[in-house]
């Protein structure tokens, strides 16, 4: 199954939905930043969580999710466009951890929850629209759920889940979000509700071979399927964008590159691309910088 996103609407409900499946860009992250298998669930049910927020927005807005709930795995960050497309990384690759009491990742001692979690929206204003919550339980699903109530006052199921073989490859990656619109009811808040109690992880339906649009119709019969986007890990990292970024550093710290090593090499951070800048091409850099 490709990696695709659908965005739907349960009229009879009152709410709005989302589901993706992203094992194979999961996949490429893992492989460019050899994640472990906690980092692996981590990183993909953020990426999974993140495309699907993304969806929300139609203008194709530049979008950044940044996670640090003081945990052993730092970081995590997710860029996307809204187009499908998504880049991200975790501050440490190798972490594992797994619970004592169910045997299943985890991500929440891994994030940590002695943090935030920063939604920034980059809209084409002048100011982009920022939000920020602390981290609630470093699980993911949860924080974002609890994002959605603070920041956008929108009370929202947010279910995400990674498969991770014992070979380390993905198995299966991707969520599904319900979005309750301002008309719904007490009923259709119960009626999910009921729906969630004993749903199965959705990691797991996946796997099975259960496609987005299927999940969705385990939960609402009668989900009308409005679009579908396909999904993929592409980084726009290029060489002049690494050029861009050493002009930044100053004078005085390119001059050391030249007099000390001769050249430079720089990684993305995002898709671990390495870029090398010869002794050459430090010293023009350093005459268009004067």
């Amino acid at each position: 199954m490709k990696d695709y996103l659908v965005r739907g609407l349960v009229q009879s409900k009152n709410c709005r939905v989302f589901a993706c499946t992203t094992q194979h860009l999961l996949e490429t992250a893992r492989q460019k930043h050899d994640l472990w298998p906690t980092a692996s669930a981590t990183l993909g049910r953020l990426m999974s969580a993140t495309l699907m927020l993304g969806a929300m927005n139609k203008n194709h807005e530049k979008m950044t999710v940044t996670m640090n709930g003081g945990g052993s795995i730092g970081t995590l960050m997710a860029c996307t466009h809204s187009d499908g497309k998504i880049k991200a990384f975790v501050g440490n690759p190798h972490v594992h951890y797994t619970y004592e009491d169910t045997g299943k990742l985890g991500v929440g001692l891994a994030v940590g929850n002695q943090g935030t979690l920063q939604v920034i929206k980059d809209m084409g204003l002048k100011e982009p629209f920022v939000g920020t919550v602390p981290i609630q339980t470093g699980e993911i699903g949860e924080d974002f759920s609890y994002y959605f109530m603070v920041s956008e006052q929108v009370p929202s199921v947010v279910s995400l889940g990674v498969l991770v073989d014992t070979t380390n490859e993905i198995l299966s990656s991707g969520g599904f979000i319900i979005q309750l619109l301002p008309e719904a009811s007490d009923e259709d808040i119960s009626y999910i509700e009921d729906k969630m109690r004993n749903f199965p992880a959705v990691s797991a339906l996946l796997n099975e071979g259960h496609t987005p649009e299927e999940i969705l119709k385990m939960i609402f019969e009668d989900v009308e399927i409005l679009d579908t986007q396909d999904l993929s890990f592409e980084c726009d990292c290029s060489k002049d964008k690494m050029r861009n970024a050493l002009m930044t550093v100053g004078k005085d710290e390119i001059q050391a590159m030249i007099d000390e090593d001769h050249g430079c090499e720089m990684t993305c951070q995002f898709c671990n691309s390495k870029y090398t800048f010869s002794e050459d091409e430090l010293k023009s850099l350093l005459e268009d910088i004067q």
